[in-house]
């Protein structure tokens, strides 16, 4: 196979055709890819080449790259979302097509350590209720979720019985979240919550931090949501100002 007949950079057109392959069930989720040596005389290419094209392949979580291994194609996610958009996990899974559920795993009152009084400042906060859920697609869990709210918003005794931490709080307290500011971090392997999402020890999870917001810019809910990469990926629209 040659590649050099158009005038792009070749890693380019090695990206282009390995996700041609992996899109026509040439190399199928979860399966490694041929060795660089094997590969790089297939596409007729350079390693270098290869290498970067696979480099950005693993910057676009396509692949992933295990040293001294190989390279394995990554399962495509079932939600893509733009992170402009605010949405609950609830609604997240379900315009996946799948059933969300939750499985609960702790909810408690504990006291706001001196950080968590400073993110729901000017808010003055003493005390949290804490509650540790995983979220589930058609029964596979997908997201484990910390969420942290100022005592009395929402009632822990009905926690159990409700999808929507968002609507719970509209329905009891009347606060209804208008924004959030989001921060992304990729997390590595983390014991506890590997096994529970059973995650592969190779994944990096997204992390979604939020601090949630009313419309008259009152901070009302901290969340912490893992998220798997092989279900969800999130991207940004960004605009020329």
């Amino acid at each position: 196979m040659s590649l050099r007949i158009d005038s792009r950079h070749l890693y380019l057109q090695v990206i282009d055709q390995i996700k041609r392959d992996i899109k026509s069930d040439k190399y199928k989720t979860k399966q490694k890819l041929p060795s660089e040596f094997q590969l790089s005389k297939e596409l007729g290419v350079s390693r270098a080449t290869l290498r970067e094209a696979l480099r950005i392949l693993e910057e676009e979580n396509i692949v992933t790259r295990r040293h001294g291994v190989g390279t394995f194609v990554n399962p495509k996610p079932i939600f893509s979302s733009g992170i402009e958009q605010l949405n609950s996990v609830t609604y997240m899974i379900e315009q996946s097509g799948k059933k969300a559920g939750s499985q609960f795993l702790s909810t408690e009152f504990l006291e706001a350590t001196e950080d968590e009084r400073l993110k729901f400042a000017p808010k003055n906060v003493s005390s949290l209720s804490k509650v540790e859920r995983v979220r589930t697609a058609d029964g596979e869990p997908v997201v484990f979720c910390i969420d942290k709210l100022p005592e009395g918003l929402i009632p822990l005794d009905r926690v159990h019985k409700a999808d929507s931490i968002f609507k719970l709080m509209e329905e009891f307290s009347g606060k209804e979240i208008a924004y959030a500011v989001t921060y992304i971090e990729p997390v590595g392997y983390h014991d506890r919550i590997y096994e529970i999402l059973k995650c592969d020890p190779d994944q990096s999870l997204l992390l979604l931090k939020q601090m949630h917001y009313t419309d008259s810019d009152e901070p009302v809910l901290y969340s912490a949501n893992f998220f798997r990469p092989d279900i969800f990926s999130f991207h940004v629209l960004r605009k020329r100002m």
